[in-house]
């Protein structure tokens, strides 16, 4: 049957796609066995799959879709590039106007200490690339000895080799023999989790000097970066405390190495600003961006590079035996164009600052009240709710981690609302064009959600009496 049939046989579909398709972070096994979802539409914040189920999107494709879905202004930039110049590679002293707009576009939109790009295709690429780019500095620096990179635990920064290093994930680390030799990781500023009877002030300290010590640890004269996400993602939604980042910032200075932060989720408006280094402060040299940029539309990626790192490319470096064929696609670089045109012109960073953010908010952090929630949190339109057996006893857990939350999220997709499970918490970051009635729907599907949930654990003996 051919692939643009208007028809869907849902199920000659999923034979298909178990027959031939490899999923992403899937027990492919057990996925051939249940049958995929196959999504055949979008619309704005709403997704429909080939049974005619509607969802509301509630994580904005794959935290990236921050202009909803079906946005005719980006197909419509896309298809006319691609009828001006379909693709050309930026190797061999060559460009073309939209990788040099795009350039142009982001030295504009990110800190002032930005104004070079090395463009990839993805997070993924973009965090190996600061691998090489870290390293390399420092060579044409004279101290070749810094080769050490310090991440941390549960940080994720892509599942590529370099970015499965640099990211904290053990159960990847599993795969593979990883992460790479010189790569180290230290606490992640998870308070919910695991700070225990601090304060969350006390807890953001004591994570962010940890840095220091594995620093001194290491020898400063070896430690080339620290690399981290302005709110930890994939991780949970890890929402650091007040305390923590500017303690990093004073750590870094004190021992001249690089920050690199990931933006690939945070940045283009997810926190009500264009990026999270602009939330918290931080001066990064570095800054991996992804998802965002595009809304998704087409994969690109990029590395912003700080002045002071591509200066010394410039000056001392020759050639840097570095890029992708895709590096600034046209396309994509169209894509990325039309997306941020939309976001300046809709105002959807402050939107979210002013409006969608703070109304959202307050519903979703009323769903801290429900009694399978120990914790509802969220900046800007990126939130968690951490489900407990025990409310009010931050240290009880589910066992074994991650059977609560996925079932809660399978309960969810039932309920026609995307949310992603993190061991036992339920995430959300919708598009940014999420309407004040989407938001409250999406509340009262969380809501409906949960107390399903809840109503399951308990007829399985699985909450405290």
């Amino acid at each position: 049957m051919p692939a643009t049939s208007n028809i869907y046989p849902t199920k000659q579909l999923q034979e298909r796609d178990a027959a031939h398709h490899i999923h992403p972070f899937t027990d492919t096994g057990a996925l051939n066995r249940e049958g995929s979802r196959i999504i055949t539409g979008a619309e704005g914040v709403w997704l429909t799959d080939s049974d005619g189920n509607r969802y509301l999107d509630g994580m904005a494709g794959l935290w990236c879709t921050q202009v909803g879905h079906g946005r005719k202004e980006i197909a419509d930039a896309v298809y006319d590039q691609m009828r001006q110049l379909d693709y050309y590679n930026t190797f061999f002293k060559t460009s073309h106007p939209p990788a040099v707009e795009l350039a142009d576009k982001l030295a504009q939109l990110t800190p002032p200490q930005f104004n070079r790009v090395f463009y990839t295709g993805s997070g993924s690429e973009a965090n190996d690339t600061v691998f090489r780019m870290v390293r390399t500095y420092w060579d044409l620096m004279g101290e070749p000895k810094r080769k050490h990179i310090i991440g941390r635990w549960n940080g994720y920064h892509g599942s590529t080799l370099a970015g499965t290093s640099l990211g904290g994930m053990t159960a990847m680390h599993a795969q593979g023999d990883l992460p790479i030799p010189g790569v180290h990781h230290i606490a992640q500023p998870y308070w919910f989790g695991e700070g225990g009877d601090m304060s969350q002030e006390e807890f953001g300290l004591l994570t962010a000097r940890e840095l220091e010590r594995a620093i001194e640890e290491i020898g400063p004269e070896n430690v080339a970066a620290f690399i981290a996400e302005p709110i930890q993602g994939a991780g949970g939604v890890i929402i650091p405390p007040e305390t923590y980042w500017p303690e990093i910032s004073r750590i870094v200075k004190k021992f001249g190495i690089l920050l690199v932060v990931d933006e690939v989720i945070c940045g283009f408006g997810r926190l009500g600003t264009w990026f999270g280094s602009d939330y918290y402060g931080i001066e990064p040299d570095l800054m991996p961006i992804a998802k965002g940029l595009s809304s998704g539309y087409l994969p690109i990626g990029g590395v912003m590079v700080a002045d002071k790192v591509a200066n010394a490319f410039i000056e001392k470096g020759g050639e840097f035996f570095h890029g992708y064929t895709y590096s600034g696609h046209p396309a994509c670089c169209a894509a990325a164009l039309a997306n941020l045109k939309i976001m300046e012109e809709e105002k959807l960073v402050e939107r979210v600052a002013e409006d969608i953010g703070p109304y959202l908010q307050k519903s979703w952090k009323e769903l801290g009240d429900h009694p399978l929630v120990g914790e509802a949190r969220m900046v800007g339109l990126v939130g968690a709710l951490e489900l407990v057996p025990v409310k009010g006893d931050r240290s009880k857990a589910f066992t074994p981690v991650g059977d609560v939350g996925t079932l809660c999220r399978d309960i969810s997709f039932n309920n026609g609302l995307v949310m992603r499970a993190v061991r036992d918490s339920m995430i959300i970051s919708p598009p940014l064009v999420i309407s004040h009635e989407e938001a409250d729907m999406l509340v009262e599907r969380a809501t409906k959600t949960l107390d399903q949930t809840f109503d399951r654990l308990k007829r399985d003996g699985r909450l405290a009496a």
